[in-house]
């Protein structure tokens, strides 16, 4: 059955791009014709790219949580922007190298990764698969792929450790109480994690609007959380912490709390959520060893600035003193090549790795890291660059300004 899918998937992919369906009206209405075929993959062995995991991950994701990761602020512009940023910049590829020698690895902070691609933190991970962040720490591992972990994670950061096998870098919601900050802070240089990332591109919470008109109405949190929904005291970095009348995210965050949260913090600190040369520029000047230029996945503010579009301004205001990553809008190995063009010392992946961990548990996220890592190592072969180091501006182009 698997085979006979899989065939049937392919024919389906061959019929999109021939101009005899096309002037037809395209697959849509051929599907309409057949619908006996069918699109969604049963096994993530059948997955071609990462979006096959998408309707697999839609169809077994309770409908409140897949609105909830699925959606935007506003009108969901920004997120679909964070893609479609990718589109406009072009490859200039170098041709006659030696691409049997490509080598994807990187090093940060003196570990070694198979490629410079990692999942982001994203909160529940337990709300699409049982297993939660412990299955996207196996399949980390198995990649050799760089996991971070969200403050709202349903895993303790003891227990992803140790399934990732390695401390894994840890991002911190900051909570308007910093005795609770110094307890997280405490609780996360204890486990191991080298590197805690601040985030500052969502104090003030958002506006889901898609995902207030689009969560099921006839169901609450209660069936997961309890009658008043998912309350801080349920999440597991949470424990020991009295978070009576403790905001998780504190809205009165300046500069001044970052000093001080740099004299408590002994391990590497990045800063996320960084879009702008300014404050590239003031994240150096406060001590910050990184900085992940993001925008919350498009789920923050409507700011309809794609993160690719920010990432030439900060890495080239930080020339090179600290290491930039950046995340937001990621479907292609040749997406992650042109943010590591762009300067990016790593490229980092969300919904992707959700969609197949809602489809598959362990063995989607490894599918997905698996079918990243091929596409980037092919561009980099044909493109012509044997390492990370050796990509550089000269191999993107974009007749936009932000490049």
């Amino acid at each position: 059955m698997h085979a006979m899918t899989s065939h049937r998937r392919a024919f389906l992919r061959f019929l999109a791009a021939s101009p005899y369906v096309a002037a037809l009206g395209g697959l849509r209405a051929f599907a309409q014709e057949a619908p006996e075929i069918e699109e969604v993959i049963r096994d993530p062995k059948e997955a071609l790219d990462v979006m096959d995991f998408e309707e697999a991950a839609h169809r077994k994701v309770l409908p409140g949580h897949w609105a909830y990761m699925a959606s935007g602020v506003d009108d969901d512009l920004t997120l679909k922007a964070n893609r479609d940023g990718y589109r406009h910049i072009m490859l200039r590829p170098s041709r006659l190298h030696d691409a049997t020698k490509v080598d994807m690895r990187v090093d940060l902070f003196g570990v070694t990764y198979n490629s410079p691609i990692f999942t982001c933190p994203t909160g529940g991970e337990g709300s699409f698969h049982p297993d939660g962040e412990l299955a996207v720490a196996r399949a980390t591992k198995a990649r050799g792929t760089l996991q971070i972990l969200s403050t709202a994670t349903s895993t303790a950061v003891e227990d992803v450790n140790a399934a990732h096998g390695r401390p894994v870098w840890y991002q911190l919601y900051a909570p308007n109480k910093w005795e609770a900050v110094e307890k997280i802070v405490d609780r996360v240089q204890a486990a191991g994690c080298p590197v805690i990332l601040l985030t500052v591109d969502n104090t003030t919470g958002r506006n889901s609007e898609t995902f207030n008109r689009t969560r099921p109405k006839d169901t609450t949190c209660t069936q997961c959380h309890g009658p008043n929904g998912p309350g801080q005291g349920e999440r597991k970095m949470y424990k020991g912490i009295d978070m009576r009348g403790v905001s998780g995210q504190d809205p009165s965050m300046t500069w001044d709390f970052v000093d001080k949260l740099r004299k408590a913090v002994k391990v590497k600190l990045f800063i996320k959520g960084i879009d702008t040369k300014q404050d590239a520029r003031l994240a150096i000047e406060h001590g910050f060893d990184g900085i992940l230029v993001s925008n919350h996945g498009g789920r923050s503010t409507e700011t309809l600035r794609p993160t690719i579009y920010a990432l030439p301004e900060v890495t080239t205001e930080v020339a090179g003193r600290i290491p930039v990553f950046v995340d937001g809008g990621v479907r292609r190995g040749t997406d992650v090549f042109k943010a590591l063009a762009l300067g990016a010392k790593a490229v980092g992946i969300g919904r992707p790795f959700l969609w197949g961990l809602g489809a598959f548990g362990q063995a989607g996220v490894d599918r997905v890291l698996e079918i990243l890592q091929g596409e980037l190592k092919l561009a980099m072969g044909n493109c012509g660059t044997q390492n990370v180091a050796a990509i550089n501006r000269s191999f993107v182009e974009s007749p936009d300004w932000h490049i």
